[in-house]
């Protein structure tokens, strides 16, 4: 699997070193359970020697004890050039251990050459080989991790020192002999069965000698693991040894007698066939392949019925539904039509552990390094807390990913070697060889006989093509199927095709010259292996999805394909998820005639385990939790405080509890107003809003004062008169005594009556007086009794009228009332005489105003005498008056 990096070619230390190993994988024996050993062991040296130059992070092997080697280490002193001394230990632990664990490869001189290469390039002395780590001397420090993991590896169970080798496990089957017909040799038809091939060679390309290779790590569940725990281990004694198995899945289905598809066992197996014909364009069809039709899986199945639920046994596939929507973009995903015959075949190669593969743990470090290098890619580790600088962020993925791969490994492997369950290339021609198994009334039938399928599996009849010449075949099975590599005559310009061939002659689609891995089945390795890796990714990044929402693999036409000629058309598979990535993996091992569904499903639960224990375990490594609060520092916003953390209950105090960026969010919000005055009630124009359930210092919960400058001011304040809202009622000086004065501007002590001023006050305020009695106040010799000066038009006195030196008499013309005015200050009689000289009228008058008023209209109309007397009886004043 080959994928080209997008991104920026400035790659950290750790990726170089990675790409090393990588190509190295790809150069070595076909050995995936080593070579995840060796990811994770290099993984964690280059972590190391990252870590130990962190404030927080923790080393994965200085200063532990894994399984039961202890790795001392005593510290380094720090040096000024922390970015320069990581990349050099990383450089030199690497260098180390690359060249001891490849040394007996095929490929050796090509990881030797590239290592030096890369030394020089980087300036190293490769010759220094001093352990001396306390020195301060990152190089030292290097060879130091790298001698220590090296000695761990000797005795960690994986038999590094014997190459690796068995050292009790047997197979119980004789080998299957591909170029013949059937498996009448097979004695257990439930057990792995070795294959025997012209040449066999494996998936780098090497030619392995006997061309029968043995059983691939068998024991391997006596590996030291990462992260798995006694808790999940079951130790079994059976095939000469005992068998560690973590995560038992318990025993696979065994085969039945009889019950053709209803026997899981055949029913597994016959659907590894049947989706053997979907890689042919003679049973073509066009199917969309993108994010919108494929992948968004739930729930995985368990019971046989749930397993014939989630596959589509006819057409291929599973029971996924897609995604509606790219969570990137926030549209929909765009439709990829392509040909079935093509995308089945390009997916068998593109996740097949064949030739020129880096094996499924290797894949996914290289798709792990495709997605480091989308720039949309974020570095936070789970999506929280700061981005991570390009080195910390691969070394801890690394040792992430890396841990989880072995894990996988030590799991899987102990699974296949203990159950040892068979392959379908020796189940499919085994119950062919034996003739059907789906009715006792058809001809050939045997209990352990291959099911018939109608469109899929039939007998062979008279006349048909397959019968052979003395129809020595009527009455075998046959399939609708891929036909196999005797069908292509060039691997590079012809393809088999698929047709109707005898079943005891079916092959997987895999080179002639591997067929299938040499291992047993149960449990899926590439299922376990890629749901681990997916779970592990979507909790290490905090996504699902790939960066964009988008991951892409483009197939060129008529290139790409290695077994046989193709694709006839460019094909591009694309995963929205790391999961849809996974499930995708897990069904192209199905197409490509290596695993059942029942060596399927497992792995892939298996994996999602696997996942969920390493993502927890590293976590402990790369973080810390000083407050013990259960979460770790770069997502608790406060690691010094245990009542802050994410999730937690937000508390009114002025603190962002639980994380979430904001502060005191989502209580209720109480309003205080400011008492700048300290009398009890607040300023409704200076407010605090808060979620404290009492008012802070210097804030009342009431906006009532009017005034909050003045402690007397407010709604309990005793009104007074002094122009002031005292009560803060909006009235001012109400519920007081109002006096009324009168504007005195001339200053002669009398007011002006239109000057009015309404109070409270007591006292006349300034320039006012309590009378209304001035005529004019613009004139201060103008008053009530001032001296009138008679006869000047001048009322100086306000009496009404200008004094006068003269007695007369004003009439009210048209009106019977008079005006008698008198100058003197007397007391006179008066009369009124009518016109023959008869008294009408007499009364006393007092001249102390000068004016009296008379009213003659008891009198006729008519002309009559008015006459003044004094005291003495004198006639002092004589007047004609006019009664109208």
């Amino acid at each position: 699997m080959t994928i080209t990096s997008s991104g920026n070619a400035q790659h950290s230390i750790a990726r170089e070193w990675n790409e090393l190993l990588l190509e190295g994988i790809r150069g070595d024996f076909a050995r995936p359970t080593v070579h995840a050993r060796n990811l994770f062991h290099t993984s964690g040296a280059m972590y190391d020697a990252w870590a130990v130059y962190d404030s927080i992070a923790e080393p994965y092997f200085l200063g532990d004890t894994v399984g039961e080697y202890e790795f001392k280490f005593s510290g380094i002193p720090i040096p000024e050039d922390i970015t320069e001394a990581r990349k050099e230990a990383i450089s030199f632990a690497m260098y180390r251990i690359l060249r001891h664990r490849f040394l007996t490869s095929p490929g050796a001189w090509k990881v030797y050459t590239q290592t030096d290469s890369l030394m020089n390039l980087l300036g190293y002395n490769k010759n220094y080989t001093s352990l001396d780590y306390e020195s301060g001397n990152p190089a030292a420090l290097g060879n130091y991790i790298a001698s220590e993991i090296i000695k761990f590896g000797l005795q960690d169970g994986s038999n590094e020192a014997l190459q690796y080798e068995n050292n009790y496990y047997e197979a119980v089957n004789d080998p299957l002999v591909m170029d013949l017909s059937g498996n009448s040799g097979i004695s257990d038809p439930n057990k792995w069965q070795p294959l025997t091939l012209d040449v066999f060679i494996d998936q780098s390309g090497n030619v392995i000698p006997l061309n029968t290779p043995e059983f691939l790590s068998p024991e391997w569940g006596n590996v030291v693991p990462f992260a798995m725990k006694e808790e999940v281990l079951t130790t079994y004694d059976g095939n000469n040894g005992q068998y560690k198995v973590y995560h038992d899945p318990t025993a696979p289905s065994f085969i039945q007698d009889g019950l053709g598809l209803n026997d899981p066992y055949k029913w597994g197996f016959a659907l590894v066939a049947a989706w053997s014909s979907h890689l042919g364009h003679s049973n073509d069809t066009l199917i969309d392949i993108s994010p919108a039709s494929y992948g968004n899986l739930d729930e995985l199945p368990s019971s046989f019925d749930e397993y014939k639920q989630f596959y589509d046994y006819d057409k291929g596939g599973d029971a996924s539904t897609g995604h509606p929507l790219n969570p990137t973009t926030g549209l929909p995903y765009e439709p990829n039509i392509v040909s079935r015959a093509d995308y089945t075949r390009v997916l068998a190669e593109f996740w097949a552990d064949g030739p020129d593969s880096e094996t499924p743990p290797g894949h996914w470090f290289t798709l792990l390094n495709f997605i480091n290098d989308n720039p949309l890619l974020v570095k936070k580790f789970e999506g929280k807390g700061e981005v991570l600088s390009d080195l910390e962020w691969d070394v801890k993925s690394y040792l992430a990913l890396g841990g989880t791969m072995h894990d996988c490994a030590v799991s899987a492997w102990g699974i296949k070697g203990y159950y040892d369950y068979i392959r379908p290339v020796s189940a499919i021609r085994y119950m062919a060889e034996k003739g059907q198994s789906s009715s006792m009334d058809l001809p050939n039938y045997h209990p352990h006989g291959f099911p018939l399928k109608e469109g899929f599996f039939e007998l062979v009849k008279e006349g048909d093509p397959l019968a052979g010449s003395q129809s020595q075949n009527v009455n075998q099975v046959k399939i609708f199927a891929w036909k196999g590599p005797n069908y292509i005559a060039d691997p590079e310009t012809t393809f088999a095709d698929v047709g109707w061939i005898l079943a005891k002659d079916w092959w997987p689609y895999q080179r002639p010259s591997f067929v299938t891995p040499p291992f047993a089945g149960y449990v899926s390795g590439h299922s376990t292996y890629s749901r681990a890796a997916a779970d592990l990714l979507t909790k290490f990044t905090g996504s699902a999805f790939f960066p964009g929402g988008i991951g892409e693999f483009v197939a060129p036409r008529n290139e790409f394909l290695v077994f046989e000629d193709g694709p006839a058309d460019e094909i591009v598979l694309q995963w929205a998820t790391y999961q849809d990535a996974s499930d995708q993996c897990s069904l192209s091992r199905i197409w490509g005639g290596i695993h059942p569904p029942i060596d399927d499903i497992p792995g892939r639960k298996i994996g999602m385990k696997i996942a969920t224990e390493s993502f927890e375990f590293v976590k402990d490594y790369f973080y810390s939790d000083e407050d013990q609060d259960g979460f770790y520092n770069y997502e608790d916003c406060d690691d010094n405080d245990r009542s802050v953390f994410p999730g937690a209950v937000e508390i009114c105090d002025g603190i962002d509890n639980n994380c979430d960026g904001q502060i005191d969010e989502d209580l209720e919000i109480y309003t205080y107003y400011e008492d700048l005055d300290e009398d009890g009630y607040g300023n409704m124009n200076v407010t605090m809003d808060t979620c404290a359930l009492l008012p802070p210092p210097g804030f009342v919960e009431n906006a009532d004062d009017c005034d909050d400058t003045v402690f007397a001011t407010n709604p309990e304040g005793v009104e007074i008169c002094d122009g002031i809202d005292n009560n803060c009622n909006g009235e001012i000086d109400e519920g007081l005594t109002i006096y009324t004065y009168y504007l005195d501007s001339d200053q002669d002590g009398f007011g002006n009556a239109a000057h009015p001023l309404d109070t409270c006050l007591a006292s006349a305020p300034s320039n006012y007086v309590n009378n209304s009695d001035d005529c004019n106040d613009a004139d201060g010799s103008i008053y009530p009794d001032a001296l009138d000066f008679p006869d000047n038009d001048i009322d100086e006195d306000c009496s009404g009228r200008d004094a006068s030196a003269f007695a007369f008499v004003l009439s009210d013309l048209g009106t019977s009332n008079f005006v008698i005015h008198y100058p003197d200050d007397i007391k006179a009689n008066m009369k009124v005489l009518d016109i023959s000289g008869k008294l009408v009228l007499s009364k006393e008058l007092d001249f102390f105003t000068h004016y009296l008023d008379l009213n003659l209209t008891n009198l006729t109309t008519g002309l009559y005498i008015l006459l003044l007397e004094n005291e003495n009886g004198e006639i002092i004043f004589r007047q004609k008056l006019v009664n109208p």
